[in-house]
């Protein structure tokens, strides 16, 4: 059975549709989200989604599990801000700022080219080590090279240089947006389309049967060598990006083992197995680090024990939960799973309220002891030396937790129901 013209018209007109959208949703963002807090977000969001692609890369599309992605973003910081500092000299560099993002890119694709020769010529956990080594290796190097690498001052610059652009400066932080927009777009497109050329299609194969791959004549090593390249080279233009938002570059902080951490947790959250999910992981990851941090001090522990209930529950991401449910809506049993839904999101909601509650109270009486025993909890006064209070959370969090468990039970029977219905459906089809 082969598709159809108008079907492979639908495709193409859906794809068109889909990026029309995500260029659209970019350049309408900053006109329905208006303040200092929004444009923080979307900016942020713009370059995270561009280095959570690149890494994806390697671990989506690759198989390769790297511990070391915030060298490449951490040297393109380095360099775009060094650049910004020679082209705002009098005898700097005649460099628009539009074209820095590039010189970062090149310097992650560099730092790629000399560490992944080396990296990519081991495969699976041997792999996730030496790229740990190598990025705990720069991490200490940024302590002994203050010159190049800042101190813990880090590396400082002004974006506004030389000739308005066009009558663009880049001062005003929207313009900066849209700059990071441009950027978000064309990266992700050129992404994108690696992953339908013949190397990307290699990457997978090496990914899933690299045996395979080397018998039919490749070498998977050099397959991975030139795939880390390219995701260098994108992880260094989020980093030049990331160097012209922020006007300065900590290289403690950008070459850490948390921030490589944080690229890989968000872009698994996302989901790795498709493309759109390092945008979706991406977006979180922002929302997580200026939102949750500021609601409240124990926002990593909630990332935590999502990531614990995603691995368990959910190992395709949220991009793959999105993915399943679109599909049972087009099969259309979606009405099936209504109630367990609401009834799930209910007791989902209410467990969280709870067991939130005392974990709040719970870093109130540890970190917080001193701004007395009342705290705020979502606009209301707890007071935390009432036992009373304690008793009362616990149970009504058991309550609920239990609850709980009963729903998830309750909606995995009828999730399971349905994708026999569907496994069975798609199977009588192909045979016939």
């Amino acid at each position: 059975m082969g598709f159809s013209w108008s079907e492979i018209e639908r495709s193409l007109w859906g794809r068109a549709a889909i990026w029309l959208a995500f260029v659209a949703a970019l350049g309408v963002a900053p006109l329905l989200f208006r303040g200092g807090l929004a444009m923080t977000i979307l900016s942020q969001a713009g370059y995270v989604i561009i280095i959570c692609l690149s890494y994806n890369i390697l671990f989506g599309q690759g198989g390769m599990l790297s511990f070391g992605h915030a060298v490449y973003t951490g040297f393109g910081a380095l360099i775009a801000m060094h650049a910004m500092r020679m082209a705002g000299t009098a005898d700097g560099w005649s460099v628009p700022l539009p074209l820095i993002p590039l010189a970062g890119g090149l310097a992650g694709g560099f730092m790629a080219v000399l560490f992944g020769y080396v990296t990519t010529k081991k495969s699976g956990i041997t792999f996730a080590m030496i790229t740990l080594g190598l990025g705990e290796l720069v991490a200490a190097m940024s302590l002994m090279f203050p010159g190049f690498f800042g101190g813990e001052a880090g590396v400082k610059a002004d974006r506004v240089y030389g000739t308005p652009l066009f009558g663009v400066d880049f001062g005003p932080q929207i313009q900066v947006y849209y700059l990071i927009a441009v950027y978000c777009v064309i990266c992700t497109a050129l992404m994108y389309a690696f992953t339908c050329t013949p190397l990307g299609r290699l990457l997978n194969a090496t990914r899933d049967n690299p045996e395979r791959v080397e018998f039919i004549g490749y070498s998977t090593q050099c397959v991975r060598y030139l795939a880390f390249i390219i995701s260098g080279f994108f992880a260094g233009i989020g980093g030049g990006l990331a160097a012209i938002n922020f006007e300065i570059i900590n290289a403690g902080d950008s070459l850490s083992i948390a921030q490589s951490g944080s690229f890989l947790l968000f872009t698994f959250l996302g989901g790795a197995s498709f493309f759109v999910g390092p945008i979706l992981g991406g977006i979180m990851l922002v929302l997580a680090s200026v939102l949750l941090s500021d609601l409240t001090s124990a926002w990593l522990l909630y990332i935590g024990l999502f990531f614990v209930l995603m691995v368990m529950y959910v190992p395709g991401g949220v991009a793959s939960l999105i993915a399943t449910n679109v599909a049972i809506v087009r099969s259309g049993r979606a009405s099936r799973l209504t109630v367990p839904y609401v009834g799930l999101m209910v007791a989902s909601i209410a467990t969280m309220f709870g067991f939130s509650l005392l974990i709040e109270m719970i870093y109130h009486t540890q970190f917080d002891a001193a701004k007395g025993p009342v705290m705020r909890f979502l606009g209301a006064a707890v007071d935390t030396h009432q036992p009373a209070v304690w008793i009362g959370a616990a149970l009504y969090t058991g309550a609920f937790g239990a609850l709980f468990l009963l729903a998830c039970r309750q909606f995995a029977a009828g999730w399971e129901k349905i994708q026999e219905e569907m496994d069975a459906a798609q199977l009588a089809e192909v045979r016939s």
